[in-house]
C-alpha cells in the first residue's frame, strides 16, 4: 500500500470520529464559556516542543487551583512543569490574559465572530498574543470550530507532508510566507484526495499517535 493509498484507507476507517470531534469544536464555541475558550488558547501557548495531553494537563491543573484566570507568572510556572519552557510561557499566559479581557470581565468570543474570515482572525492572534504562531494560532481557530481553511502545519503534519511528496523538505523554521506556501500546498492535497483540509491533519494524527486527541 502506498502512502496516499493508506491515507485513505485510515481516513475511511476514521472519517466518523473525525467528524464528531469537529462537531465538539464547534460546539465548545457555540455553548462553552468564555474561560473555556481562553483554556484553548492557554493550550495552544503551551504546546511549542511539548507533548499535546501533558499541555492539556497543565491547563486542567491550573484550572483546578483556580490559577488560570488569576495566577501570577510565578504561580503559573509552578504548575506547568509538563510544558518545556514553563517560565517564558507562563509570562505568555498571563500576558494574553490582559489582551482578552475588557475592564473586569473575560471577552474572547465576541471579538473572534467580528473577524471578516478565519484568515483575519489568525492575523490578529499571531500579531497580539505573544508565544503565538501560526500554527498556534490555527491550531487554537481549529479547537474551537473555525478549522476549515486553515492547516496546522506542526512537526506532524510537515512529516507526512514530505513522505506525500507535497512539500520537498521540512523547512528548519517556518516564516509566514512559507507558512502560508505550505498551508496552500496542503489544501491543493486535500483537494486532490478528496478529504477536507480540517478532517486531513487529524487523519496524519491518527497515523502518527493512534489517536484523535486536539
Amino acid at each position: 500500500m502506498n502512502s496516499i493509498q493508506q491515507i485513505k484507507s485510515i481516513y475511511k476507517e476514521i472519517r466518523p470520529k473525525i467528524e464528531s470531534r469537529l462537531a465538539e469544536f464547534k460546539q465548545l464555541f457555540q455553548e462553552g464559556t468564555e474561560k473555556d475558550i481562553f483554556a484553548e488558547l492557554v493550550f495552544c501557548i503551551l504546546t511549542p516542543q511539548s507533548k499535546a495531553q501533558s499541555c492539556w494537563w497543565c491547563v486542567g491543573n491550573l484550572n483546578e487551583k483556580n490559577l488560570l484566570l488569576k495566577g501570577t507568572p510565578k504561580e503559573i510556572a509552578k504548575e506547568i512543569n509538563k510544558a518545556r519552557f514553563k517560565n517564558n510561557k507562563a509570562k505568555y499566559i498571563v500576558e494574553a490574559r490582559k489582551k482578552v479581557f475588557s475592564g473586569d470581565k473575560l471577552n474572547i468570543k465576541s471579538p473572534i465572530t467580528q473577524f471578516r474570515n478565519v484568515q483575519e482572525a489568525r492575523e490578529w492572534f499571531v500579531e497580539n498574543i505573544k508565544g503565538i504562531g501560526y500554527k498556534e494560532a490555527s491550531h487554537f481557530l481549529r479547537n474551537i470550530g473555525f478549522g476549515k481553511n486553515i492547516a496546522i502545519l506542526d512537526r506532524h503534519i510537515l512529516r507526512n507532508l514530505k513522505e506525500l511528496g507535497v512539500i520537498r523538505e521540512i523547512p528548519i523554521s517556518l516564516s509566514k510566507r512559507k507558512y502560508l506556501e505550505i498551508e496552500m500546498q496542503m489544501k491543493e492535497f486535500a483537494r486532490n484526495v478528496n478529504i477536507p483540509l480540517s478532517h486531513l491533519d487529524l487523519v496524519f494524527w491518527y497515523k502518527e499517535t493512534g489517536e484523535i486527541f486536539k
